[in-house]
């Protein structure tokens, strides 16, 4: 049995009985992170505004939570035309993320190349962007490492990312 015990505006909380025990379980919404490549190879993230985390500014690829009804490709390219102002010829989901158990959400992680000018106003305010870097694979894990780049999920995807240029499945070569 579900007892809803919390309910903000992105993250439900809940006691749930499972087999007998009493589980606290974490429901974020679905989401998509984005790695954006340029006509050189490289990726495209964000130095953003974040006054609600320590430190308070982050870098991180193009994310998003997903609207109701709304599926994961269009998603992929409504961010990026809101954060960083281009649309994606080519967008691909390389992999799904699911976390179940304590915390729950679904992450869709996509590769995006052949973009092209296509600004949408940002929700979260035209503000909160300082701005947008342009790094190759070994700035990135850099970065990464030094934790510049410090959040979980989109340095998971990074890493898959990674995996899957070296096993040459994917090419952050232009299209």
């Amino acid at each position: 049995m579900e007892n809803t015990v919390w309910q903000g505006k992105f993250i439900k909380v809940t006691l749930e009985d499972i087999e007998g025990q009493t589980f606290e379980r974490a429901y974020i919404p679905d989401g998509v992170v984005i790695f954006p490549v340029d006509d050189h190879g490289r990726i495209l993230v964000i130095r953003e505004k974040r006054p609600h985390e320590t430190p308070s500014v982050r870098l991180k690829p193009v994310t998003g939570m997903l609207d109701e009804g709304e599926i994961p490709l269009e998603n992929a390219q409504r961010e990026l035309q809101e954060e960083i102002g281009f649309k994606a010829a080519d967008l691909h989901e390389f992999w799904t993320l699911r976390s179940s158990g304590t915390v729950n959400s679904t992450t869709h992680f996509f590769l995006a190349k052949g973009l092209t000018p296509s600004k949408l106003p940002n929700p979260d305010g035209e503000d909160v962007i300082e701005e947008i870097l342009a790094l190759s694979l070994d700035d990135l894990r850099h970065r990464i490492n030094s934790e510049e780049m410090r959040w979980g999920v989109s340095v998971m995807g990074f890493l898959r990312l990674e995996m899957l240029v070296a096993q040459g499945r994917f090419s952050l070569a232009p299209r």
